[in-house]
């Protein structure tokens, strides 16, 4: 079985996927993947470059991350030429580890997608895990954890698909708005519900 795990900024979604981590199965993790395809050297940054100017590299050939952020926030048309350099590599990775680690016998592999609805990415697994909070617990973890004002709080939380559209699209929900606890609580009875095994 394959496990799609999304969310939305600050809803929970990476403790989640630690928590299924800590009990042995796979993920396979879209942001670390496209970490991986930018690295220095690589075809993927060398097309990033070309495209929106060396400025983007650090000295060290490196991506600028706050660079590129801040020539694509507010540009819809260069958000989507990045988005089409960059999501057919981190793809193609995200198969290809899926593929590994089935060949290497696991029953269950989950796929940790931020932005599995976004991206249309449905097909590419059997059940769906949303992991949702409010806004309100979203905006309050972002003020604490990136020291965002209020306004850029919710900027971030409105630049996505609302928790709400995605909980619809899911086979199943993480309610992240209490207790780590209660999120393992709830996790637990998914993975048994579902038989998801190791």
């Amino acid at each position: 079985m394959i496990i799609g795990l999304t969310g939305s900024i600050a809803t929970g979604k990476s403790t989640v996927s630690r928590m299924l981590k800590q009990k042995g199965y796979p993920i396979v993790d879209a942001d670390e993947i496209s970490r991986l395809v930018v690295e220095p050297g690589s075809p993927v940054l060398e097309s990033i470059a070309e495209a929106f100017g060396y400025l983007v590299l650090h000295p060290d050939g490196s991506l600028n991350r706050e660079k590129l952020g801040s020539l694509i926030f507010n540009d819809e048309e260069k958000r989507k030429k990045l988005n089409g350099i960059i999501h057919p590599a981190v793809r193609r990775e995200m198969i290809r580890q899926k593929e590994e680690w089935l060949e290497k016998g696991a029953n269950t592999v989950v796929m940790d997608i931020p932005l599995l609805f976004e991206s249309k990415l449905q097909s590419y697994v059997d059940k769906i895990i949303v992991v949702s909070a409010t806004p309100a617990i979203q905006r309050e973890r972002l003020i604490a954890r990136n020291g965002y004002s209020a306004d850029e709080a919710d900027a971030r939380i409105n630049s996505q698909l609302p928790i709400a559209e995605k909980e619809l699209g899911a086979d199943a929900v993480v309610d992240n708005n209490g207790s780590l606890e209660e999120t393992e609580h709830q996790l637990a009875k998914i993975l048994n519900e579902w038989n998801a095994k190791l």
